[in-house]
């Protein structure tokens, strides 16, 4: 009886009744017309995708506006004078640059005083473009991982596409070679770390019953070098229905410490401590916290409820010795705490109050944490990077909406800022200003976002403006130089609005948890709150409003536009969840339940049915022409979200336009090309929709 009124309680939060009442969630599965468009590479979701493709690229290719937006985005993603950023590995900078002539890309080092005099010698290690060419394979550079202190060896991530599923293989830097019998991980959803130059963590594809719902790996082993793989020791292993296990190795001046994360959702984890004999001892953490280092002997941890006197949102340290607790920083209702960093001498904290960054340098005096400012801008996004418990120096980056990106040096933490350089403008920004504002939500909550503006705006409700959000995932949402936007939006007189809704990490976890599961609505509410506000403030009126998100945020403007399709005269919904009764099915769908719900939960999946945006379309409604792009490649969001919504649109009589990219990964992009011809593609329905 109580799990019926919480049900009908649950109903009456979505203003919108979707589905009719005598269809049930199992049903609605299994009558999916348009299931077979999830076959993602199969021949007639294909030949599908091309044609909707073909009628997106004639209509826009005609807009004489598609080729200077197309142009004008490619010289920014290739332009010669952008920043180059690294990571400090010992005595050099690494750094991954691609450009016109290096497409697939280059991965390079310099000597680090070079680098800070702007002048660097760069030496390059691995060349993506000669690679996919000598083994004709369409390579997309992942990433790499050195092995401290030397880093003469280098475990190398390569896609396929673009695909989140990689081949890793070891990588002599001397040699400038691959390693012939050196580590070798076939193609999977892998995790491949070093423990020490002779013994890797490996979680990967073992065959049936390594692998979890979600498609990542269930089974963790210690792979010895000159031993076989599939012979080795397996450490750790988690249920099939978890998220997956994850293992790393922290390496500092005074210990390495080896961890694995053995995680039920994406929310709960548990923590093991590798040994020298590779036993595995728990770290006595809350379930719920989210670990951030381990440093000192110190496990840092940032709480999401409360624990052992400490509130949620807090940064504790657990010494790992005697599990004695301290707070380290315990943010007030206006901050919260964005990231936690360590070189070798100090912990660098950087915390937001009302979504403005600063960092904050700490020490451990006495059994107390002290916290000094460091001496950063003000205003705007800065970031901590380059940071290493091996080293004392370090990098960091600020900007805002409307201010290039500064980069900048500490050779340590007591030393002052030293600027490195800063970014050319990529937009003319000298009449645009940042102003924050508050919304008030249908609960009466507070809802900040950021308005970028001329200085001169009339409020005449006919300014177009693009009103961008997420909203999920504790992720915040910041001020940062938006190159891309700037130039083929508010450059062109276009308005920006960036919305800090509930489910973000703007204040920390209680903003995440207020939307929640269940409490997804309040995310939307927050958004169609800003919306509302933009027109009630004569900023803009609904035939010039617009939306845009990807991927969770791909699924918030594709849920609000079918609520309150009466807001908006534009829609672009990147790399989306939009079947919110099918997503635990597909890819790595299964392990946001803990994010939105299980759809085979009578209320959570009767809940998901109210909102979920791909049956919420109604024949009888009106609605925006949207746009939805996605990737064929990305294994993550599956790009059948977006097509059955297309195809259901269509059915329906409703104009809708589509582009899918056959390559590129949940970045919707594989080159620098793909992501300008993808920018062309969005900016110029949004000047035809909004500005036309």
């Amino acid at each position: 009886m109580d799990k019926v009124k919480l049900a009908i309680g649950l109903f009456a939060m979505i203003s919108v009744s979707c589905i009719p009442k005598s269809e049930g969630v199992h049903q609605l599965n299994e009558t999916d017309p348009y299931i077979w468009l999830e076959e993602v590479e199969g021949e007639r979701a294909l030949s599908w995708v091309r044609e909707q493709n073909a009628i997106t690229l004639a209509e826009l290719h005609a807009d004489p506006r598609f080729e200077q937006f197309e142009s004008e985005a490619l010289a920014i993603y290739e332009a010669k004078d952008r920043l180059v950023y690294g990571k400090i590995r010992g005595d050099f900078v690494y750094n991954f640059w691609r450009d016109d002539v290096h497409i697939r890309g280059i991965w390079r080092r310099s000597p680090l005083q070079p680098y800070l005099d702007g002048k660097p010698a760069w030496d390059v290690l691995l060349d993506i473009d000669a690679l996919a060419e000598t083994e004709s394979e369409n390579w997309v550079y992942k990433g790499v991982s050195g092995l401290p202190p030397t880093y003469n060896r280098f475990l190398v991530e390569l896609s396929r596409g673009g695909k989140d599923a990689v081949v890793v293989r070891e990588f002599d830097v001397s040699t400038r070679s691959f390693i012939e019998d050196g580590f070798y991980v076939a193609e999977a959803k892998s995790t491949v770390s070093w423990i020490n130059e002779n013994k890797i963590f490996v979680a990967t594809n073992f065959g049936p019953g390594s692998m979890t719902s979600s498609g990542y790996p269930a089974s963790m082993r210690v792979w010895t070098r000159g031993e076989d793989l599939a012979k080795s020791p397996e450490i750790a292993r988690v249920p099939t229905d978890n998220v997956g296990l994850w293992g790393w190795t922290t390496f500092t001046s005074e210990q390495n410490y080896s961890l694995i994360s053995k995680s039920k959702d994406f929310w709960t984890h548990e923590i093991l401590l590798l040994d020298e004999n590779m036993g595995t001892t728990k770290i006595e953490l809350p379930i719920d916290a989210d670990l951030k280092g381990v440093w000192k002997d110190q496990a840092f941890a940032l709480l999401r409820s409360d624990w052992m006197g400490s509130s949620k949102g807090s940064l504790i340290a657990l010494d790992l010795a005697s599990n004695h607790k301290t707070d380290v920083f315990i943010p007030d209702a206006k901050s919260a705490i964005l990231s936690v960093n360590f070189s070798s001498s100090h912990l660098l904290l950087t915390i937001q109050e009302d979504v403005v960054d600063k960092v904050l340098r700490g020490i451990l005096k006495d059994n107390i944490w002290v916290l000094e400012n460091l001496d950063l801008p003000q205003g705007g996004t800065i970031s901590i990077y380059g940071a290493d418990p091996l080293n004392d120096n370090f990098f960091y980056t600020y900007n805002d909406l409307i201010t290039p990106t500064t980069l900048g040096y500490f050779e340590d933490a007591m030393a002052g800022p030293k600027v490195i350089r800063q970014s050319p403008a990529r937009y003319d920004s000298e009449n645009l200003e940042v102003n924050q504002k508050f919304a008030t939500s249908k609960d009466g909550t507070k809802i900040p976002y950021f308005l970028v503006s001329s200085k001169d705006m009339a409020l005449d409700s006919n300014n177009p403006t693009l009103l961008y959000g997420y909203g999920g995932f504790e992720v915040s949402e910041k001020s940062q130089y938006w190159s891309k936007t700037g130039k083929l939006w508010m450059e062109k007189g276009g308005v920006f609005a960036l919305a800090n809704i509930r489910g973000g990490g703007e204040y920390g976890p209680a903003w995440h948890q207020a939307a929640l599961k269940t409490n997804r609505h309040k995310s939307y509410e927050d958004f169609i709150a800003i919306a509302e506000q933009l027109i009630s403030n004569k900023i803009t009126r609904p035939e010039k409003l617009g939306i845009m998100g990807g991927s969770g945020g791909g699924l918030l403007v594709g849920a609000v536009f079918t609520m309150r399709p009466d807001l908006f005269n534009a829609v672009v919904s990147q790399v989306p969840l939009l079947d919110m009764l099918r997503y635990h099915k597909l890819l790595a769908g299964a392990s946001w339940m803990g994010e939105y719900g299980d759809p085979d939960d009578p209320i959570e999946g009767a809940y998901l049915k109210k909102y979920s945006p791909y049956h919420c379309l109604s024949a009888d409604k009106k609605y925006p022409m949207p746009m939805f792009t996605t990737s064929t490649k990305d294994d993550r969001v599956h790009p059948g979200h977006a097509r059955k919504m297309v195809a259901r649109m269509k059915e329906q009589g409703h104009p809708v336009m589509y582009y899918e990219n056959i390559e590129g990964g949940h970045a919707a992009g594989a080159n620098l090309k793909q992501y300008a011809t993808r920018a062309a593609i969005e900016y110029t329905y949004l000047h035809r929709m909004l500005m036309d």
